[in-house]
């Protein structure tokens, strides 16, 4: 889960009040640059898996409290699938063969796997999934592979969920959504959350700032930091409400609901642009819950 425009640390100041002598210091690598401006599949996909692997460590750190080892959390508000039920009720996931896209350290996925389920937790990052077998796997198997090539099988599994994983980092969504929906059987439910759509014309800040309008919502153009050689370290991709809604039926999926979880008063916590501020005024996740119809093509 990371939020677009995000905003780079600086680097500790030195106490000055004492005179010190210091080793020549190593040259710094430079703040990526922050912009706007296309970025293809190809380029996306490496600068996401770079990103991911280098991040890892301090996403987990910084974040795996809230996340927990086995819950399953839908975004930074806290909606947890205990209560939501997005993907059907728990009693009914015993047996299930369920697909968790952009698993990072697989606490969905445990979760899923204390239901009775199968799950199988994907994440391109080989770090992120290296914290997961920190964690423990039992009852989860884990694969390092691209969210838009899945590598298993017509009809494999029962159910596909994505808390924040893939989809926004991804310059094709449909080519995801319906690999995807070959990957599940007749029947079979999708359920995935993103940023929601409408804070991309706001800052990314979670304070009084973060409540102004900046950019226009209509433009589609991605966010992406790039190093000094220009080339991509990270890139997220904007969509509307109504392209994902086009994107989720363009896959030949059915959307039977869009959640946008409120901000509850329990949490009291910011993550990047998300806060409590924030959180009471405009939505921060939209939860998009699809389903292959029982058909033949």
């Amino acid at each position: 889960m990371t939020p677009p425009g995000r905003v780079g640390r600086t680097r500790p100041q030195t106490n000055t009040r004492e005179p010190i002598i210091q080793e020549p210091e190593e040259p710094q690598p430079l703040e990526p640059e922050a912009t706007r401006r296309p970025a293809d599949v190809a380029e996306t996909s490496r600068a996401s898996r770079g990103w991911w692997d280098r991040n890892a460590d301090e996403y987990q750190v910084e974040h795996g409290t809230f996340l927990g080892d086995d819950r399953f959390v839908w975004g930074p508000e806290g909606l947890d699938e205990v209560e939501a039920e997005l993907l059907g009720p728990a009693e009914e996931l015993k047996g299930k063969d369920v697909l968790e896209i952009g698993a990072g350290a697989a606490q969905c996925s445990r979760w899923l796997a204390a239901q009775g389920a199968r799950p199988v937790a994907l994440d391109l990052s080989h770090r992120q999934l290296q914290h997961a077998l920190r964690i423990g796997t039992q009852g989860v198997a884990l694969v390092e592979a691209d969210a838009g090539a899945l590598p298993f099988g017509d009809s494999t599994f029962d159910l596909a969920c994505s808390a924040y994983g893939a989809l926004p980092f991804v310059a094709d969504p449909v080519r995801v959504l319906r690999e995807v929906r070959r990957v599940l059987r007749p029947g079979g439910r999708f359920v995935f959350s993103v940023t929601h759509p409408i804070r991309w014309a706001f800052p990314d800040e979670p304070g009084p700032e973060g409540l102004s309008v900046s950019a226009s919502y209509f433009d589609r153009t991605p966010y992406v930091e790039q190093d000094e050689k220009g080339r991509a370290v990270y890139v997220e991709h904007h969509r509307t409400v109504g392209d994902r809604i086009r994107d989720v039926v363009a896959a030949g999926f059915r959307l039977v609901d869009l959640v946008e979880p409120e901000w509850p008063s329990w949490n009291s916590q910011e993550w990047g642009g998300w806060s409590p501020l924030r959180g009471n005024l405009i939505p921060g996740t939209a939860i998009f819950v699809c389903v292959r119809d029982e058909r033949d093509e």
